[in-house]
């Protein structure tokens, strides 16, 4: 069991740095837009999405944009207040 908790483990790390070298990769490149899947989202939203379709939890989705988790939950939650 040690072993599968450990290959669960990097394979969150690896998706987080995975995600942190194409958000380098967008700022060196000076690509600002994320384009959601669904609609046109302002704000931090649509790097949330972006974030969260790369697999990323909420929580550090909230530490990497600087909003609170339950922003960010509402967020991504698919029938948030219309």
């Amino acid at each position: 069991m040690p072993e599968r908790s450990s290959d669960a483990m990097l394979a969150q790390i690896s998706r987080k740095l995975n995600v942190l070298i194409a958000l380098s990769l967008r700022n060196l490149a000076e690509d600002k837009e994320f384009p959601a899947k669904v609609k046109r989202r302002q704000g931090v939203g649509d790097l949330a999405h972006y974030l969260a379709d790369m697999g990323i939890d909420p929580k550090d989705i909230a530490d990497i944009v600087g909003s609170p988790v339950t922003s960010v939950r509402t967020l991504l939650t698919p029938a948030r207040r219309k």
